[in-house]
């Protein structure tokens, strides 16, 4: 006789996602950040906890399962340790009125935890009213010349008809319940909303939400703050500098566990540049400790998130000495032959439908008419536009230039290769690319594309690199070489005396280019 399996999986780690950006926490994932917790506070029945952006409740529910064992000897009775639990230490605010209701199903067993009703499934009755302690009350936007004064959400995206969901959360809109507005919280624990729609950008490029959910969470004052967000802050960027020096230089961020691949943790959701989750302790002052999650390796340091020596924070610990090595030779930075955004001044126009218009241009040269690289050449040809419409540097035009894409790869440095190509004399580019040089002959140009293909150069990319879009400042940790010559990877090791294990380190970071 076949003995038979019994398969029970958890429900909560069943569930698919919201979409890309309102990502749930597997119970896994949610056990694993839990842990960052002292133990001891299993163990305090005066402990209150917080989930601001309740989604599944599964915060919640595992918070709750560990204070019913940790309470057990100071509150013998079950029935009575969960109504104290329930009603005294567990609190959450839903994202949405669908995920309050999943919250609560997930605590309380019932959508509806009301002793009045005497719900069959509930179990526990101590709440009056529908909520229990996992409140949602629908906010609306401020919205002040488009937009939302407190979230910066874009009024023509998110101004809806009555009914339909606004994404204006209460937790960052000042629309706190009194109960939880009054009260001081041990811990604020959670997974926020990554970013919101505007219109315009996608994915790394749209405006980003969650240090918002971080920055109230402060504000609140809590003993531990531990929260599940993007990467992306580690390098700023778009609505981010403000929060990314903030954060580098709050010295009680106690620990990070940074994955490089956010699928560790989500699995089948991309999440470019990765995440991590921190613990904050209010009470701590000192270095973080850095967990790397690597291709199921993880490496651990204590250090300072902020590096006095390069003012940034280094993802990888191998990478410090290397970059260490070669600011000694005090090179000039590669990002000072690289453009700024928009090389030639053609504004990016958008219609109503917020699809972006390319400036006028002729598939065939005219009078006065230069090549003009657009986003889309290869496929439809290259374009010729009057000189005159360049507005930008436009000494540049009749010198060589290598044309590089502001925005490329999926932030895996591992697998990601920068693809330049040369231009010539009497030649522009749309904002799609940023401009390096210009150059006065072709070798020189082309000896620079061979320092572009090799690993070194992307390893010291990687420092700050970690979304697609790739602004100048992104490779200011590349130093400029000689380009009167080709540079090839074993030229640089030997130039900046790097030991065998500093160069396995980079052969390992970055693959071949396929």
């Amino acid at each position: 006789m076949k003995t038979q399996n019994n398969y029970n999986p958890d429900v909560l780690s069943c569930l698919a996602n919201l979409s890309s950006d309102e990502v749930f926490t597997p119970p896994k994932l949610a056990n694993e950040v839990l842990d960052l917790l002292p133990k001891e506070i299993w163990r305090d029945k005066n402990a209150t906890f917080l989930d601001p952006v309740s989604k599944s409740g599964v915060f919640l529910r595992e918070i709750a399962k560990r204070l019913l064992e940790g309470l057990e000897d100071q509150i013998p009775d079950k029935q009575k340790r969960i109504d104290h639990i329930f009603n005294r230490q567990i609190f959450g605010i839903g994202i949405t009125e669908l995920t309050a209701l999943l919250s609560r199903r997930s605590l309380y067993c019932s959508k509806n935890p009301n002793r009045t009703e005497k719900l069959k499934y509930s179990v526990t009755d101590v709440f009056d009213n529908e909520q229990g302690n996992i409140f949602f009350d629908k906010t609306n936007h401020t919205w002040q010349n488009g937009r939302c004064s407190f979230c910066g959400a874009s009024q023509s995206e998110y101004e809806r008809e009555e009914g339909l969901e606004t994404h204006a959360y209460q937790f960052i809109h000042n629309k706190l319940n009194d109960k939880i507005k009054n009260m001081k919280f041990d811990v604020i624990i959670g997974n926020p909303p990554y970013q919101l729609g505007d219109g315009g950008g996608m994915g790394s490029s749209a405006m980003p939400i969650y240090h918002k959910f971080v920055e109230q969470a402060k504000k609140l004052n809590p003993r531990f703050l531990v929260m599940v967000i993007p990467s992306r802050w580690f390098s700023g960027g778009r609505g981010l500098d403000e929060f990314r020096s903030n954060m580098l230089n709050d010295d009680r961020i106690r620990v990070i566990h940074d994955y490089l691949n956010a699928s560790d943790c989500f699995p089948g959701v991309e999440i470019k540049g990765g995440v991590n989750y921190f613990l904050w302790n209010r009470d701590y002052r000192g270095k973080c400790k850095i967990f790397t999650h690597d291709e199921g390796k993880i490496l651990e340091s204590e250090r300072k998130l902020l590096e006095e020596e390069t003012s940034t924070f280094i993802r990888h610990n191998q990478a410090i000495p290397i970059l260490r090595k070669v600011q000694s030779f005090r090179d000039k930075s590669f990002s000072d032959i690289i453009s700024a955004n928009d090389p030639f001044g053609f504004d990016v126009r958008v219609d109503n439908s917020y699809k972006r218009i390319k400036p006028d241009f002729k598939l065939k040269p005219s009078t006065n008419s230069v090549s003009f690289y657009y986003n889309g050449w290869k496929k439809d040809g290259v374009g010729y536009i009057d000189k005159s419409r360049v507005k930008k540097n436009t000494a540049w035009i009749n010198k060589y230039k290598i044309l590089i894409p502001k925005a490329w790869g999926i932030g895996n440095m591992r697998t990601d290769w920068l693809n330049p190509f040369l231009v010539g004399p009497n030649s522009c580019c749309t904002e799609t690319y940023l401009v390096i040089g210009p150059f006065d002959n072709k070798k020189n140009a082309e000896n620079v594309i061979s320092y572009t293909q090799t690993k070194f150069f992307h390893m010291m990319l990687s420092l700050i690199k970690i979304t697609q879009n790739t602004m100048k400042n992104a490779y200011a940790f590349i130093p400029t070489q000689d380009f009167s010559e080709a540079w090839t990877d074993e030229k640089l090791y030997k130039k900046y005396k790097l030991t065998k294990e500093e160069i396995e380190f980079i052969e390992s970071m970055i693959r071949p280019m396929k």
